[in-house]
């Protein structure tokens, strides 16, 4: 039997293919690339984001690399949202996703106790 997964992991796993789905909806179909082709920019932006997938089976280091990725993810949705008043939407979106990724992943970090 397995152990239950924690809330603030299961919160972060549901942010991770939330921001998968995010991506593809945005560049494969809402707002596709004018001068790119469709598929390099899924590949750029969804690619990253599964490569975790290969470290699921210990959840906690998918989520770490998940995470360490979400700052890319968080950078690119302030420059879009900034830049982009077409598709801020989007990238409102895509900064609160990486936002509660990210903020799942602080807190499922166990403290240790003070010594002393």
């Amino acid at each position: 039997m397995s152990t239950p997964i924690a809330l603030p992991y299961r919160i972060g796993r549901i942010a991770w293919f939330a921001l998968i789905a995010l991506q593809l909806v945005w560049h494969g179909w809402l707002a596709r690339p004018e001068h790119l082709p469709t598929w390099l920019v899924l590949g750029v932006t969804v690619v990253p984001l599964l490569v975790p997938l290969t470290a699921l089976p210990d959840l906690r280091r998918a989520l770490l690399w998940v995470g360490i990725l979400g700052l890319f993810y968080f950078c690119h949705g302030v420059a879009e949202a900034w830049s982009a008043p077409t598709e801020k939407w989007l990238a409102l979106a895509e900064i609160g996703l990486t936002l509660l990724l990210i903020v799942a992943l602080g807190a499922g970090v166990k403290r240790r106790k003070p010594q002393g």
